[in-house]
């Protein structure tokens, strides 16, 4: 019997010390994030020619086709197609919730 209650105090000891090191190390991550530790920026340029020349191409492109064609992430996909609506490269055709549909202005 007092070899049944040691192998008991000696698992729940392993236990405890099993417990304590996860929280050491879940401890120590957040401390390395909230550090100042930054992440890094991703900048993205979409070449004007190259864009244009998928939306010359195409009937009607959305963002998400222009990011897939281009290669580039959906945000700068955006941010090119508002600047080149605001210069009057491009207009709005259609679309909703988002999902514009764009057309190149026929000079």
């Amino acid at each position: 019997m007092a070899g049944t209650n040691k192998s008991k105090g000696s698992k729940d000891t392993k236990k405890d010390t099993k417990k304590d090191t996860k929280k050491d190390t879940k401890k120590g991550k957040k401390d390395k994030v909230e550090g100042g530790t930054k992440k890094a920026e991703i900048i993205v340029i979409l070449n004007e020619q190259q864009a244009m020349k998928v939306i010359k191409n195409s009937k009607v492109v959305t963002v998400q086709d222009l990011a897939r064609q281009t290669g580039v992430k959906i945000s700068a996909a955006n941010a090119f197609l508002k600047e080149s609506t605001a210069k009057g490269l491009v207009k709005k055709v259609g679309g909703y919730s988002g999902h514009h549909l764009y057309q190149v202005v026929s000079s």
